[in-house]
């Protein structure tokens, strides 16, 4: 399970990784934070229309990747705050699907300024994960819903400072590309090239791990 704090973050940060997990048969789902109704320069743009045009593109690039499931919580981009609510959504897919793995922004970088909301996603899936879907008293009502608890094994956050855990991307780097370039009002008036920017990072990455081309996490283990 991917908890993503806005449209295009899990394609830049993990898209090589979800492409190629999926095509080793395992079944990934995004849990997609805001809508990204404030990530443009346009100023005929309104936040409704972003909100719906970047709906389509992450639905458009998670089917790039093989992800079947996208669930949308549908906060605004810059709206996402550490509540019992937001937490409890997280929890409740935790509960509902079980991931043996979770994916989140690293809340704890220092030497270049976050995102606030990747900031807050990052937190409140490490909260949600431990120790919150894990123990029944926390958010019971799911328990008489009939959602067991679940202990997730382990947490791998993206855009960290410390990778310590590296996975060789180099034959579906080409998959990530092709993934983040269906969030075209994103990229295609940025004047950046897609195809070079993110070799060159999956390149630097790989050069930590003796890999062509990778995507570093750090992991925190729940179970051995």
């Amino acid at each position: 399970m991917l908890v993503i704090p806005h449209p295009d973050d899990a394609e830049g940060g993990v898209g090589g990784t979800v492409a190629k997990w999926v095509a080793e048969g395992t079944e990934v789902v995004f849990v997609l934070c805001t809508n990204g109704d404030k990530g443009t320069s346009d100023p005929e743009m309104t936040t409704e229309k972003l909100g719906a045009i970047r709906e389509k593109e992450q639905a458009a690039a998670a089917e790039c990747l093989g992800v079947k499931e996208v669930i949308y919580l549908r906060y605004g981009d810059g709206e996402l705050d550490d509540t019992a609510k937001f937490r409890g959504e997280l929890v409740r897919a935790i509960r509902k699907h079980r991931p043996d793995v979770v994916f989140c922004t690293d809340p704890f970088r220092q030497t270049f300024y976050l995102h606030r909301d990747h900031r807050i996603s990052g937190q409140v899936t490490l909260d949600a994960v431990f120790p919150y879907a894990r123990d029944f008293l926390h958010y019971n009502e799911h328990i008489q819903e009939g959602l067991e608890t679940h202990k997730v094994g382990d947490i791998l956050m993206w855009g960290t400072e410390h990778p310590d855990t590296f996975i060789d991307i180099t034959d579906t780097i080409d998959n990530k590309i092709n993934a983040l370039k269906k969030h075209a009002s994103q990229v295609a008036g940025s004047g950046r090239d897609v195809d070079r920017f993110v070799k060159v990072n999956a390149q630097n990455q790989g050069q930590m791990a003796n890999m062509p081309y990778a995507e570093g996490f750090k992991r925190i283990r729940f179970r051995t």
